[in-house]
């Protein structure tokens, strides 16, 4: 089936007893069993399994082409669970431009518990080799990066993973299955928080780990019930409704950030502008190989915090909040919001600016944004383009 035909349908046959053309919200937190031992279609307890949760589970394998799908209650905890494939003393590899919470997991939590992390700029495969050891266990990649929008090549990576023996698991919250498919390309796991595009109405919280191995998977659902990190229901059911729109929401996304991007990038209060799917980009060629959109992520240097405070609150239609993803336009400051766990010297030197503000292009009229970017940037001193 195509991708839009498996956004609607996977996992979500009508209910046979009613017809309802919507799977049923199981809002419930056990089953009553036909007799002892013998559970009604193997349901025994919520945090286990739930109807909701599996249609959910059989539409995010089917979207990234998988075999296996488990759902959690955040984007955190899937990343969390996948770290407690490991034991003390494993060593992972991650991309140094990760999304704050990532780190933060990563330094302040799993650290304390005997996992070695190295943080690389992983669009650069010999710095992946140069930290990996005999420990190394895990290649954990966001592509693009949040906020600075670097990418790493998938099909490099996962040959090296392979050599190596590890895992290759990669963050596909920005681009969404509909725009990168990192199991095609080698990956062994997909990771995503579906709080943001696949949802895309700022409305539930959750992620989604996907797989191909069974053996993995099997792993993967014991940690998911012993753990207990599951979505409820209603938030199953809120991702459900929202996917159905995943591929016409991302055209949109893309069209506009596009546009948006071709003006900022001449705009002479902008200094720097991250975007793929500019020509200036450096990775401009991975963007179109690697995948068949750019996304709706914009991140632009305006030259201090105190230029980004302005901008920002010249803003109208795009709203100063955390997250992204969503049919409304957002805007962020990375350096005091999504990364303020990132130590300072670090988010220096990642180009994570005090002037950086992240734009999350919603599906608004574009011309309509473009004004409102235009008017607030009028508010910004000038500053060198570069």
């Amino acid at each position: 089936m195509g991708f839009s035909t498996d956004a609607v349908h996977a996992g979500q046959d009508p209910d046979p007893r009613t017809g309802a053309v919507i799977p049923p919200l199981y809002q419930t937190s056990t089953y009553q069993q036909e007799g002892l031992g013998k559970p009604r279609l193997g349901y025994e307890y919520a945090r286990t399994q739930n109807p909701t949760r599996t249609a959910l589970e059989t539409n995010m394998a089917a979207l990234e082409g998988g075999q296996h799908a488990f759902a959690f209650a955040s984007g955190l905890a899937a990343i969390g669970t996948l770290l407690q494939l490991l034991q003390a003393g494993d060593h992972v590899v991650c991309t140094d431009n990760v999304y704050g919470g990532t780190y933060r997991l990563a330094d302040k939590v799993w650290r304390r518990f005997g996992l070695q992390f190295s943080f690389v700029d992983t669009s650069r495969p010999e710095e992946v080799v140069r930290v990996c050891g005999e420990r190394t266990r895990l290649l954990l990649v966001e592509t693009p990066t949040n906020p600075i929008l670097t990418l790493s090549d998938l099909t490099a990576l996962s040959r090296l993973a392979r050599e190596r023996r590890m895992w290759l698991a990669v963050d596909n919250t920005f681009m969404t299955p509909f725009f990168q498919r990192p199991l095609q390309r080698g990956a062994d796991i997909v990771v995503h928080s579906t709080t943001k595009y696949l949802n895309g109405h700022s409305d539930m919280v959750g992620g989604v780990v996907v797989v191909n191995d069974s053996a993995l998977a099997e792993r993967l659902r014991f940690l998911q019930n012993a753990v207990g990190a599951v979505p409820g229901p209603f938030d199953c059911w809120l991702l459900l409704r929202g996917v159905k729109t995943l591929a016409l929401r991302m055209m949109q996304h893309d069209r506009s950030a596009r546009e948006l991007a071709r003006i900022l990038a001449s705009h002479p209060k902008v200094r720097k502008i991250h975007y793929p799917g500019l020509a200036t980009h450096p990775q401009h060629e991975l963007a179109c190989t690697q995948a068949t959109g750019f996304g709706g992520m914009i991140s632009i240097d305006v030259g201090g915090r105190e230029h980004a405070k302005l901008f920002m609150e010249g803003l109208r239609l795009f709203l100063l909040a955390e997250s992204l993803g969503g049919v409304e336009s957002l805007v962020c400051h990375p350096a005091s919001m999504t990364h303020a766990s990132v130590p300072e010297a670090e988010r220096e030197r990642l180009g994570i600016s005090a002037g950086l503000v992240r734009l999350s292009v919603g599906i608004e009229d574009v011309e309509d944004l473009v004004q409102d970017v235009e008017q607030a940037l009028e508010r910004v001193p000038a500053v060198a383009h570069v």
